[in-house]
């Protein structure tokens, strides 16, 4: 497979779009989906592909490029930074599976991937395939996929699989798109342009080697990338989203307090002192977070760069950086929205989206306030089923 897209600046190539992007938030709320033209734009940038293997003609940006593409994304429209983050980390099975099986579905240049990690299906081993049956949640971007997967747990002989830890033993299964049904559950207050509804299937038969655990397994390919820890760069994404969201809400903010005065005040919102205060903080947040989340990205890359293993240790600090730019930036948006005040209420104004994205992003449970539990409980030396770190 050639190197399709390896020879490009993905976020210089994604800029054309923005402004489309951002024009459209609106349509894309009204359809809860994003438009199947904008995914294919967006395919052919190739940003869709940053986790993608090179051998596979993908990116295989590091963590840092991937933050900050999809930043940019998310900073003109949250749901199409939201939806382009599932697809390149859904991408991250293609390290783990066996190489045929990957170059059929990810050297694609075109093909979309999406899919749910929560085991919500069920898979039972017969011979050489796993006969399937699942319903998930949150399958966003699912109707633009070719292929989708969704985690079961393993069942052999009546008995559910465990791991040595007595946890459920799960494996991601992939199947084509077609073989699935889409049910439209997404009806929600934000990220509302992801089309985030459930996918199910029924009694499908999929290939043992066309299944992964980004748990038990290790991953085939060798690049750094996939060193870095699965966990970590799946809250990468979702941080991203958060930041270039909360970006585009200071971005927002600063249009609306240039033009804005008060009733019965000849001063616009950014000639008052209080709000020049609170927008000064707003931004110093931002850039903190930033900054912190940026260095352990780093820290964490240096080690994977080089060999052995990276400490659990380091892994939950980046996890801890990354659930802390998810929920700063929610903090950031709601500031910024009360700013605003009875103007930010109205669908026209950014900041009322921006303001619902920002909470919609903290619910995801790879940057939820269950994750703090889990970094405070290595912070103090207690034991740790590292398996999800």
């Amino acid at each position: 497979m050639a190197d399709t897209f390896q020879s490009s600046d993905p976020i210089a190539a994604v800029q054309p779009l923005l402004a489309e992007l951002a024009a459209r938030a609106a349509e894309m709320e009204e359809a809860r989906r994003l438009p199947a033209d904008l995914a294919q734009k967006l395919a052919a940038t190739g940003v869709l592909r940053m986790v993608t293997p090179k051998r596979f003609g993908g990116l295989e940006s590091t963590p840092r490029e991937i933050i900050e593409i999809t930043e940019t994304i998310a900073r003109a429209n949250a749901s199409a930074g939201w939806c382009a983050m599932i697809a390149s980390t859904t991408a991250l099975n293609a390290a783990y599976m066996e190489p045929a099986f990957a170059e059929a579905i990810y050297a694609e240049p075109m093909a979309i991937t999406g899919g749910v990690f929560a085991p919500m299906g069920r898979a039972t081993l017969e011979g050489d395939h796993y006969r399937v049956t699942g319903r998930w949640q949150w399958g966003s971007g699912s109707a633009n996929c070719t292929w989708l997967c969704g985690s079961c747990t393993l069942w052999e002989n009546g008995e559910m699989k465990r791991l040595p830890s007595g946890a459920p033993d799960t494996r991601m299964m992939v199947f084509p798109a077609s073989e699935a049904t889409l049910i439209d559950t997404w009806h929600v207050m934000g990220l509302k342009g992801t089309g985030s509804g459930d996918i199910e299937v029924k009694d499908i038969l999929v290939p043992k080697g066309r299944s992964v655990s980004l748990v038990s397994d290790k991953p085939r390919e060798p690049g750094a990338l996939y060193k870095f820890p699965a966990f970590g760069l799946l809250a990468l994404g979702v941080c991203g989203v958060a930041l270039g969201n909360a970006r585009g809400a200071l971005d927002a903010f600063h249009d609306l307090a240039t033009v804005k005065k008060s009733q019965g005040s000849s001063k616009t919102l950014s000639e008052r002192q209080s709000v020049q205060a609170s927008f000064a903080t707003c931004e110093a947040e931002w850039r903190a977070a930033r900054a912190y989340l940026f260095a352990e990205i780093d820290r964490v890359w240096a080690v994977a760069t080089q060999d052995g293993d990276i400490p659990m240790e380091m892994r939950a600090d980046l996890r801890l950086a990354c659930t802390h730019m998810t929920r700063s930036g929610a903090d950031i948006c709601r500031t910024l929205y009360d700013l605003g005040g009875g103007a930010a209420l109205f669908e026209s104004n950014d900041l009322q989206r921006r303001f619902r994205d920002a909470h919609a992003i903290t619910q995801h449970i790879v940057t939820a306030p269950s994750t703090l539990e889990l970094t405070g409980r290595i912070l103090f030396g207690l034991p740790t089923d590292a398996g999800m770190v």
